[in-house]
């Protein structure tokens, strides 16, 4: 049986997506209708904030400002759930997180690997290897759950785990290969900011508006250092104490605050900012262009083979247990919809070709729906036929 703490975070999860799902078909729309310049104007209205100094005016236009502020928000809860999984939830437990941490780790590699494979002649499109190593939680979770109780309970927290951990391995990589020249000012900036967040947390300090203010001042500068200013997001979550004196959770009572306010409004914001792809043009030529095609099959391929492919090596060795009442072939209608990819993959998308040819970006944006609508149709597919053809089947080790 599910939690009920886990039962709530799936049910927010799934309304998320369909929330998602919504702003995203609007966006396609609009991009595609008369009123595409509209959109476009829009999105680049300027913006600009000023504290004092040129060295700290900021002047974006409105799509930055949702990519770089607002994400830094999601990313806060994404820091959050992530504390939480560890310390005490579903990924406490070393062994129990072996599987998810596996099938996770097989679903970044083989997708970068075969978008890697499809571009490795183009040293710019090459630089897009992790934009198909994505999963979105929130769409991902939203459609396994339209299967209901089709769906053993046990790959609903398999999928969740491996998206979370998928999400931790998104931060790394950002942190790592998506970063411009580095502002050794800035960047001495955001370690106060870190001894700061660190001193909050020894002494004790439990109001989470302490962090919210410390983490504001580190995303400034973070952002101003060469960064990406998201990271400051989870860099604060992390500080945030796990419980309080009397056993209440910060993290917990923040990760309900935060949910709806990031499931309703900033991710459907930040779909409808960055799903909007112009169709005009398109052919079955725009299709295969090898970013295009390494993205959507790096999606749907690379991750069912991925994810299925390291929990059946585990299994297969002893090293972890199947899913309780899951059978192979509902662990792979899950792998496949492991592949969709969207929010996360649009992201680094669009880190990944920051002042390159607007041509990129709009391979990326298709890629990423084609693949993800097509992972999720199939993921479907095989899950609603493995219902009907076959009883669930009881691992050997539960």
């Amino acid at each position: 049986m599910l939690s009920r703490a886990f039962a709530r975070f799936l049910a927010a999860e799934s309304a998320g997506g369909i929330a998602l799902a919504l702003a995203a078909t609007a966006a396609l729309l609009l991009a595609n209708s008369p009123w595409g310049p509209a959109y476009e104007r829009l999105l680049h209205l300027p913006g600009e904030l000023r504290f004092g100094t040129d060295l700290l005016v900021l002047s974006k236009p409105m799509v930055v400002w949702i990519n770089e502020l607002w994400m830094a928000v999601f990313f806060f809860l994404v820091g959050l759930e992530i504390k939480r999984e560890f310390l005490e939830g579903e990924l406490a437990d070393r062994r129990q997180a072996r599987l998810p941490l596996a099938a996770a780790l097989g679903g970044m590699a083989v997708p970068a690997l075969i978008y890697s494979a499809f571009n490795a002649g183009d040293a710019v499109a090459a630089s897009g290897w992790a934009i198909p190593s994505a999963t979105d939680i929130a769409f991902a979770i939203g459609v396994l759950m339209l299967l209901g109780s089709r769906v053993p309970a046990s790959l609903k927290v398999f999928l969740t785990a491996v998206a979370i951990i998928d999400d931790l391995g998104a931060i790394v990589i950002i942190a790592l290969f998506y970063t411009e020249q580095l502002s050794p000012p800035m960047l001495a900036g955001a370690a106060l900011c870190l001894a700061a967040l660190g001193l909050l947390n020894r002494r004790g300090v439990t109001r989470v508006d302490a962090y919210a203010v410390v983490g504001l001042v580190m995303w400034l500068c973070v952002l101003k250092s060469g960064v990406h200013a998201t990271l400051a997001g989870v860099v604060t979550a992390m500080a945030v104490p796990m419980r309080r004196a009397d056993g209440s959770s910060p993290v917990v009572a923040t990760e309900q605050a935060l949910h709806p306010w990031v499931s309703f409004l900033i991710l459907p914001t930040f779909a409808f900012a960055n799903a909007g792809v112009s169709l005009a043009g398109v052919t079955w030529q725009s299709l295969l262009h090898p970013v295009t095609a390494g993205i959507a099959l790096g999606l749907v391929a690379g991750k069912a083979v991925g994810v299925f492919g390291a929990t059946w090596l585990m299994v297969r060795l002893g090293w972890a247990a199947q899913p309780a009442q899951a059978n192979w072939q509902q662990v792979l209608g899950v792998s496949l919809l492991a592949g969709i990819g969207f929010t996360m993959s649009l992201f680094i998308g669009a880190l990944a070709f920051e002042g390159q040819d607007p041509g990129y970006e709009a391979r990326v944006k298709l890629g990423v729906m084609c693949g993800s609508l097509v992972a999720a149709a199939l993921g479907v597919a095989v899950l609603a036929a493995a219902a009907r053809t076959k009883p669930p089947m009881r691992s050997a080790g539960s």
